[in-house]
């Protein structure tokens, strides 16, 4: 099967069969029908917050167990936010270096995560995508809703919550993924308003897509496992696998929620590709699971929060984690994100690396590819490090 059958699943869209909601066409399987009670949460949070949502319906209401407790006396959350360690960029490509591996390699080793600095992509690349993507969001309903699909495959989905037929919970969040590799095949078909969102978020992408290029190679550099460049090696292969790999950006809107103890923007999960780089508005939101405590991540201006992934764990012989996060909403303020997860091709399989493999490290991951990936999801509502946790190895 080739990439762009993988991802439109033209088998699924036989069988499926148009649902009328309010005028609006929404793809759906016949497994996957709503009743009349459900159809008001399928058109998304801000739908709802749109005509005068006065208390969070308890198709959002989480068990008490899962709840963002904000009790000062829950000792499975810290009070004082976390401050992640700051990699500067411009150490990464300079003569300082090898002290910036080092630092990089303890950040994704200790925390899974870090903020980068001096990231190299224009000011203005940066603020136009936060802003276009926050004039998304207010579009009228019916413009949105053009995009709204619930195949996880299409390669432009409107939505909600993570999987709008299989959450039993929905997440305090609606979101805009947009398949971004190879641009000439997916930008078609991005949304047409506001007028400059096309042509803001291909230049937010092919920047983003680059980044991440240059930071892949300074991880496996981290690893000690990247050789001479100009050398035919398996890292270097890997290397032009990143430059043609698979890019999702997911943009997310989190409207001001007016009972947030009782919900969450995102459950707890970790992302499935090799690196997620995080751009955030200046509300909290962010807290990942240091310590076995939730604690909430300090936004940095103009740095991206980059995080390992599911892909980078595995490559990396569980080395490197990718770690378990969430997403807080509160009672006064909406936020925005925008999310960069990339990873090698679709059609490539990811296994930990020969290198980082020896007596007293055996392997400890299947190999694994996008499509296992899919399958999985589509079976199962993700839930943690489920996905993670079905490519392990016992002995």
């Amino acid at each position: 099967m080739d990439r762009f059958s993988l991802l439109t699943d033209s088998n699924s869209f036989s069988l499926a069969k148009i649902v009328h909601i309010d005028s609006i066409h929404i793809y759906m399987s016949p497994s996957m029908m709503i009743t009349d009670d459900e159809s008001r949460y399928q058109k998304g949070v801000k739908h709802l917050c749109e005509n005068g949502l006065q208390e969070v319906p308890n198709k959002y209401i989480l068990p008490s167990s899962e709840r963002p407790n904000r009790n000062m006396e829950d000792f499975n959350v810290v009070k004082e936010n976390l401050q992640l360690p700051i990699i500067d960029f411009a150490d990464l490509i300079g003569p300082d270096r090898p002290r910036a591996l080092k630092s990089l390699a303890n950040a994704c080793e200790t925390y899974g995560f870090f903020q980068l600095a001096n990231h190299s992509i224009p000011g203005d690349v940066v603020r136009n995508m936060m802003d276009v993507g926050g004039r998304f969001f207010d579009l009228p309903f019916e413009e949105r809703a053009k995009y709204m699909a619930t195949d996880m495959r299409a390669p432009v989905r409107y939505g909600t919550s993570f999987s709008q037929t299989k959450d039993s919970v929905f997440c305090w969040r609606d979101f805009l993924k947009l398949l971004c590799h190879p641009l000439p095949d997916f930008l078609p078909q991005w949304p047409v308003l506001p007028v400059d969102f096309r042509k803001v978020a291909a230049t937010y992408a092919e920047e983003t897509k680059s980044l991440f290029v240059t930071l892949m190679e300074a991880v496996l550099d981290s690893l000690g496992i990247m050789e001479d460049k100009q050398k035919q090696t398996e890292e270097t292969d890997m290397l032009k696998e990143f430059q043609d790999g698979s890019h999702l950006m997911v943009v997310n809107y989190y409207p001001a929620c007016p009972e947030p103890e009782l919900t969450l923007g995102m459950h707890p999960h970790s992302d499935y590709g090799f690196l997620t780089l995080l751009l955030q508005d200046e509300v909290e939101g962010l807290q990942i699971q240091f310590q076995g405590k939730w604690v909430t991540v300090d936004p940095i201006p103009n740095a991206f929060v980059v995080n390992v992934g599911d892909h980078l764990e595995i490559f990396s012989n569980g080395r490197y984690k990718s770690v378990l996060h969430r997403v807080l909403v509160n009672a006064t303020k909406s936020r925005i994100s925008v999310a960069s997860l990339q990873s090698v091709g679709f059609n490539c399989r990811v296994r930990p690396s020969p290198k980082l493999i020896d007596e007293k490290n055996p392997k400890r991951y299947k190999d694994t590819d996008f499509g296992t990936f899919l399958d999985y999801i589509t079976k199962h509502v993700p839930k943690s490090k489920d996905f993670l946790d079905s490519r392990k190895l016992t002995y």
